[in-house]
C-alpha cells in the first residue's frame, strides 16, 4: 500500500535549485520521475495562505487567510489531513514554524513535532525535524508525512533571495532532503515543493519570482502516469489523496497530476 512523504522547503525558488551548488539536487533534476519548474502558487504569495491553499485546495479568498495570522474559515472546507484521517490513514507533521499547527483540525494528526526556528539555531531546527521524520518512517511508518524546512525563507528575508547566503541554505536543505530520501522506505511516494518564491528581501506579490514554485517527484514508490500539464499548488492535495485512496472534498478546485 502506497504511503506519501511531502517535503516543502519554504521560499525555495525553482532557479535556486540549480544555482545552489548541490550535486544531489542537480542529479535529482536529471533523474526525477516528474518535475514542473514553472508550477504556480496562490496570491498573496505568503507562507500561511499558501500552505492553507496547498492543504485545502482552495484559493486564499475562499479560505479567508490572507496573512500569516490564522483566522477560522467562515465556511469550512475539509483539508487533506481531515480527508486522510477519515479514510483511516495515519498522518504526521514535522515542522519548524509554529503557525502551521492550524493546517489540521485538532485530533487529526497521529504525531507532530515542531522544532521552532530561532536565529541562534539556524539550520539546526530543520535538521532536527528531518531526523524526526527519518525516525518515524523507521518505526511508526505513518501513511502521510509532511516535512517542512523553513530556514531558506528566513535567510531570504535576512540576506535576499538568490544571495550567496540564501543559496548556501538551499544547498543545506538539499542535504536534508538527501538524508531523508536515503532513509525513506520504497513504499513511499515523494513530492518535493515550495510554498512560494521571493525577490529582493521579500515575497507576497504576484511577480513571477514570488509566484513560481518547483514540484519534483523523485524515482521512488510505485510508478505513475502524469497529466503533463503545468500545475498549481492547489493540485498537490488532490494528488496525495488519490495516491492514498481518500476521497477529495467536493469544494476542492485542484486536480490530481496523475492519471
Amino acid at each position: 500500500m502506497d504511503k506519501v512523504l511531502l517535503i516543502l522547503v519554504d521560499g525555495m525558488r525553482p532557479d535556486s535549485i540549480a544555482a545552489c551548488g548541490s550535486e544531489y539536487a542537480d542529479n535529482m533534476l536529471k533523474s526525477c520521475r516528474y518535475k514542473d519548474m514553472q508550477a504556480k502558487t496562490v496570491f498573496p504569495s505568503v507562507t500561511l495562505p499558501c500552505h492553507m491553499s496547498l492543504f485545502h485546495s482552495v484559493v486564499p479568498q475562499r479560505h479567508g487567510i490572507l496573512t500569516n495570522t490564522f483566522v477560522p474559515m467562515a465556511r469550512l472546507v475539509d483539508g487533506l489531513i481531515e480527508k486522510l484521517h477519515n479514510a483511516g490513514k495515519r498522518c504526521a507533521f514535522y515542522y519548524t514554524w509554529e503557525q502551521l499547527r492550524d493546517l489540521a483540525k485538532p485530533g487529526m494528526l497521529d504525531c507532530s513535532l515542531c522544532s521552532a526556528m530561532f536565529h541562534e539555531q539556524g539550520i539546526k531546527a530543520d535538521r532536527t525535524v528531518t531526523d524526526a521524520a527519518i525516525a518515524a518512517m523507521a518505526a511508526e511508518k505513518p501513511d502521510f508525512i509532511f516535512l517542512y524546512l523553513g530556514w531558506a525563507d528566513e535567510t531570504g528575508h535576512r540576506f535576499g533571495w538568490m544571495s550567496e547566503e540564501y543559496l548556501d541554505i538551499v544547498s543545506e536543505e538539499w542535504a536534508n532532503i538527501e538524508r531523508v530520501l536515503a532513509a525513506t522506505p520504497e513504499e513511499y511516494k515523494v513530492i518535493i515543493t515550495a510554498d512560494h518564491g521571493g525577490h529582493d528581501m521579500n515575497h507576497g506579490s504576484d511577480a513571477p519570482e514570488d509566484m513560481t514554485i518547483p514540484v519534483i517527484i523523485p524515482e521512488h514508490g510505485s510508478p505513475d502516469e502524469f497529466t503533463g500539464e503545468h500545475i498549481s499548488i492547489l493540485d498537490i492535495a488532490p494528488t496525495i489523496a488519490k495516491w492514498l485512496g481518500a476521497a477529495p472534498d467536493e469544494q476542492w478546485i485542484g486536480r490530481p497530476i496523475v492519471k
